[in-house]
């Protein structure tokens, strides 16, 4: 049986911080989805359009990988895509405790579905999605941690 993973975030925008983590679940699967999620509790600066566009030039000559857009739960995305695991970055003690909850959520909901965690390299641990926005946001340069140009402000 083909192993395929979910990797879903808002990734408003995707950093080398995700990169990191999607290169690193490269030899774990044989396919990974990169799910762009709407969260109601977010407000995002990017356009879902955009996001998808730019993680999609990522990976445009990677085969293992697709890049959609979904709203919901995560692991109905996989249900609907028969993936057998979500993949989820963690970059300190505190995403720790937030993905170990999460993973725990997702196994109730969701017992055949896997959850694996994926630590990120330490020259990258400080790269968030909220911190490139705010250079952003600022005109400072953010291109260290995105491999694309963001718009205008």
């Amino acid at each position: 049986m083909e192993k395929i993973a979910v990797y879903a975030g808002s990734f408003c925008p995707f950093t080398k911080g995700h990169e990191d983590i999607v290169a690193k679940a490269l030899p774990l699967f044989d396919k990974i989805i990169i799910g762009i999620g709407y969260n109601p509790d977010k407000k995002d600066v990017f356009s879902e359009i955009e996001r998808q566009m730019w993680v999609k030039n990522i990976y445009k000559d990677n085969p293992k990988i697709e890049v959609l857009s979904y709203s919901g739960l995560t692991v109905e995305l996989c249900r609907r895509h028969n993936a057998q695991y979500v993949i989820r970055g963690v970059r300190n003690a505190r995403d720790f405790d937030a993905e170990q909850e999460l993973a725990e959520i997702n196994k109730r909901l969701a017992p055949e579905i896997e959850t694996v965690l994926l630590f990120a390299s330490p020259e990258l641990r400080m790269v968030s999605s909220s911190m490139v926005r705010e250079l952003w946001h600022y005109g400072e340069d953010y291109s260290p941690f995105v491999s694309y140009e963001l718009p205008e402000r």
